[in-house]
């Protein structure tokens, strides 16, 4: 085992080459052992103060990460030292009386240090640097005493050794288990605090801690994404900041729009995302309208939830500013439902198919605004057969397709029928 740390008494006796015994002797031999490395570990508990004094200095000089918590908190690092010194020690001569104690001790150790960031390589290197103090220790003791007798505690260096191995264990995983408890604290908290901002619960004074944790400025420009499905994950373009959050049956995505005086502004980078957003087969996605600031959050979100259900059965994206209408009908469907009864509720006593027929006319119609002749292009039938459709249309509604109050009420009454199934 090379020497880690400078010898305090200068060069060591040269150890005796070491010959084989006879397995009669072996006892002896493992008594005689235990003897010296006891009278050597009771000298090491008597300097202990200073062997703590001696590690403390080892690890200002030679871990970064260990500097700044000696400096601040001197006093709360040289007992930490000191405690596991001392069982390191102990353990020498009472290893099954004190076994579970420096277990605990290692174990508060590396939970501690965790918690404040110390990196796990050098928590271990100062485990390994004490383990190595207290083995050099036992080294010079002898030599002072008795060099005659380096040749017995050269037969107990495995068991020193292996105590260091199981406590860097012991250390590596309560290291891990804290880290993993930390993390699920802190995407918990992430959780907690995303939700409050979505469903408006958030206090005004929890905002700027909110900012802080989460990473978004108070006062930037967000949209909330709404999705439905069960397909897999929806990918957006590159770069775009995002919080997410899973309800009942629905996941919201929290998305930082930028800078309002961008070219084109929250708008622009809207559309922008709604082009960029790749859902899987199936999936639904509702976009809301863009807000300014943290605090409107919970109104991004209401509106992300009317474009989700302003959004086709077979799925496909809805950005809200782009289908005002149709969020109008979803916003309020008794009244819509209403309106569509109201409206294309004559059209009931049709035949089926021939009801079928009129309504696509006429939807046809207007999405070819208002162009008989594009119309009829695109039902494959000629401009006066969409005319004459479309009087019939007239003749069972009431309503004139000339008079705009009319054309209204007919546009919300389809959209109603098709978002709402009437």
């Amino acid at each position: 085992m090379p020497h880690v740390l400078r010898s305090r008494v200068g060069p060591l006796h040269e150890v005796p080459a070491i010959t084989p015994l006879a397995p009669g002797a072996r006892s002896l031999l493992d008594a005689d052992a235990v003897a010296v490395l006891h009278r050597a570990a009771r000298a090491l508990l008597r300097d202990l103060p200073a062997m703590t004094d001696r590690l403390v200095a080892e690890l200002r000089e030679q871990e970064p990460a260990y500097r700044t918590d000696i400096a601040a908190r001197p006093t709360e690092v040289w007992q930490e030292v000191h405690r596991s010194l001392r069982y390191s020690v102990t353990s020498l001569l009472q290893p099954t009386e004190t076994r579970e104690a420096a277990h605990r001790t290692s174990i508060q150790i590396a939970g501690v240090r965790a918690e404040r960031g110390l990196p796990l390589d050098a928590l271990l290197h100062a485990f390994r640097l004490g383990g190595a103090m207290v083995w050099q220790g036992l080294v010079e003791e002898v030599a002072r005493g008795n060099p005659d007798d380096m040749r017995l505690l050269i037969h107990v260096a495995t068991d020193v050794w292996n105590f260091v191995d199981e406590h860097c264990g012991v250390v590596a995983d309560a290291y891990r288990r804290t880290e993993r408890r930390m993390a699920w604290r802190h995407e918990n908290r992430l959780r907690l605090l995303t939700a409050s901002l979505l469903d408006g619960s958030a206090r005004l004074t929890d905002l700027p801690t909110a900012a802080d944790v989460l990473g978004l400025p108070e006062d930037g420009w967000y949209a909330v994404i709404a999705l439905a499905g069960e397909n897999g994950t929806p990918a957006l373009p590159p770069g775009t900041r995002t919080l997410r959050h899973t309800g009942p049956g629905v996941q919201y995505i929290l998305v930082l729009l930028g800078d309002s005086a961008a070219d084109g502004g929250p708008a622009a980078e809207l559309s922008a995302l709604g082009a960029g957003l790749a859902l899987p087969t199936g999936a639904r996605a509702g976009i809301g309208s863009p807000v300014e600031g943290l605090t409107a959050v919970p109104c991004a979100r209401r509106l992300a939830d009317t474009a989700l259900r302003a959004c086709p059965r077979s799925g496909g994206i809805v950005l809200l500013d782009e289908r005002l209408p149709d969020a109008l009908v979803v916003s309020s469907p008794e009244l819509a439902e209403a309106l569509a009864e109201r409206v294309l509720g004559p059209l009931r006593s049709l035949d089926p198919a021939d009801r079928d027929l009129l309504i696509d006319t006429l939807v046809v119609w207007m999405e070819t605004d208002g162009s008989a002749q594009r119309a009829g292009a695109r039902l494959y039938c000629h401009r006066n057969t969409v005319l004459n459709r479309l009087r019939r249309v007239e003749q069972l509604t009431g309503r004139n397709l000339t008079r705009v109050g009319d054309l209204v009420e007919i546009s919300l009454a389809l959209g109603a029928r098709r978002l709402l199934g009437g």
